[in-house]
């Protein structure tokens, strides 16, 4: 199955846009058209059980991507993944070796292990008792009401309600048989990863995930660290344009790197 998706632009630089798991590909609605304005072939995908993709199957969110890139024509990508899109953009990186040019990881889980702190420990369990109970409606307020930070407006607020709202229709009916493989991406397979990586944490965002950029940053050979200090777990959705800018001037960057090589 083709994961569900837009592109647009014709740029020589392809720039996959990864959602986080309370999200899909309606995220990137402030940086999507932009970002291919700016020069670049930008793709934008629904991954299994989120927008417009169903689970049909056992998958490999990471091969999923990979067959989407091979569906289009595309050899090679920068990624930008948010949340759990960066996990998976972490894990295409180290199963596909060579065929990422760039890595922009915003407020991104880890692909390895990690012991979850008191507060994220607290909504799973919240949630999982709401969902047993059926009252999906506030699930999904929850969600809306720990991962956006103080800066995200009604509009935004309104869009993660309908993303996530979506996302549990489609997850949760799947028969446990169709779940996502577990890839056994380990630390010393980060450490592989030579593409240029940008890792971004928020100031407001939960303190895992500022720990897991802390120490996915350390792992990367070749990875700069930014901790926006306005932001919660959900930048592009928090301040679009300043997340766009961000993107954009770290993807310019990373594509004459790569041109530079090219000519030496």
């Amino acid at each position: 199955m083709t994961l569900s998706h837009d592109t647009a632009g014709t740029g020589h630089q392809t720039v996959v846009l990864l959602h986080s798991g309370v999200c899909d590909r309606r995220m990137w609605d402030g940086q999507f058209q932009a970002l291919a304005e700016a020069g670049h072939h930008v793709v934008r995908c629904d991954l299994r059980g989120f927008g417009e993709t169903p689970v049909d199957a056992p998958h490999t969110h990471a091969d999923d991507v990979r067959d989407l890139l091979d569906h289009l024509g595309v050899e090679r990508a920068a990624l930008v993944g948010s949340s759990f899109g960066g996990e998976v953009a972490l894990e295409f990186a180290v199963r596909h070796p060579g065929r990422t040019a760039a890595l922009a990881l915003l407020c991104a889980a880890a692909p390895v292990e990690h012991e979850a702190g008191p507060e994220l420990r607290a909504f799973f369990d919240q949630e999982e008792a709401l969902l047993d109970a059926g009252d999906i409606e506030a699930a999904t307020a929850l969600n809306v009401g720990l991962w956006l930070g103080p800066e995200a407006d009604a509009e935004a607020r309104a869009l993660v309600h309908a993303m996530q709202r979506r996302a549990f229709e489609l997850q949760l009916p799947v028969p446990e048989e169709h779940e996502a493989r577990p890839t056994g991406v380990t630390e010393d397979d980060l450490r592989t990863i030579g593409a240029p990586a940008l890792v971004v944490t928020g100031a407001h965002d939960l303190p895992d995930f500022r720990a897991i950029g802390e120490k996915t940053a350390a792992l990367l050979p070749a990875a700069r660290r930014v901790e926006l200090d306005w932001a919660g777990h959900l930048p592009s959705l928090e301040r679009p344009e300043e997340t766009l800018r961000l993107l954009a001037d770290f993807l310019a960057e990373a594509d004459g790197g790569r041109e530079r090589a090219r000519r030496a």
